[in-house]
């Protein structure tokens, strides 16, 4: 069967997201998804926490800062540090049991790996739906991989609730977390999906800066 699964969402647990858990699975419903990674910065615990309670299928995952880009763990079991070079952080994600995701990279407004993407990994990020220009990235993600001979996947990198499904992956694979991370493995994946349209990218900045400024306030009492 095929699996529609968004791999990069942000729940709030994550310092610069506004999503909560119940809007994971609202959105993820409401855009017929089949499930989310819950990739959030340096951190495991909320997607572990999230993945107890959430309507939809969960694949637990993280976005490590490497000290030479942005890596994503799947179905990693423990969390993974983070300011280690990028071979050694490929090294501890398969050691946890999971598979490493070369996110977003080609993209230069963001921490991406670049030449440091090597074949150890097991897929590019070809569809990033946050990344500016939107069909460059793709296009440049797509001969990367093509060029290492692995996966190649799709994510929204969705930090507001609206934002996920923009980009996602089509799986051969059963609803089951390890069967989807095998087949992705095995390079039986699809990314799909569109740049977020600019009336959410609009919206998610004034809701960050709503925060930022009631969060001030509340600072200075």
């Amino acid at each position: 069967m095929q699996v529609k699964i968004d791999l990069h969402v942000h729940s709030n647990f994550s310092y610069d997201s506004l999503i909560t858990p119940r809007e994971i699975s609202f959105y993820a419903k409401k855009h017929g998804l089949s499930g989310v990674a819950v990739t959030d910065h340096d951190r495991l615990d909320g997607a572990l926490e999230i993945a107890k309670h959430a309507e939809i299928l969960i694949i637990p995952g993280m976005e490590i800062s490497s000290l030479n880009g942005h890596i994503i763990g799947l179905n990693v079991q423990e969390s993974i540090p983070s300011k280690r070079d990028a071979d050694e952080t490929v090294d501890r994600i398969h050691e946890a049991g999971g598979i490493a995701v070369a996110c977003h990279p080609m993209v230069w407004s963001k921490q991406s790996l670049g030449r440091h993407t090597s074949s150890k990994f097991d897929a590019v990020e070809v569809v990033n739906a946050s990344a500016i220009p939107f069909r460059r990235s793709v296009k440049l993600a797509h001969e990367l991989a093509l060029a290492l001979g692995i996966a190649e996947v799709g994510g929204t990198d969705a930090h507001y609730g609206p934002e996920i499904g923009c980009g996602f992956t089509i799986v051969n694979a059963e609803l089951k977390v390890d069967d989807i991370i095998k087949a992705i493995a095995e390079k039986r994946s699809q990314p799909c999906g569109n740049a977020i349209p600019l009336i959410l990218r609009l919206k998610r900045e004034l809701l960050v800066l709503n925060r930022k400024i009631a969060f001030t306030k509340k600072r200075n009492g």
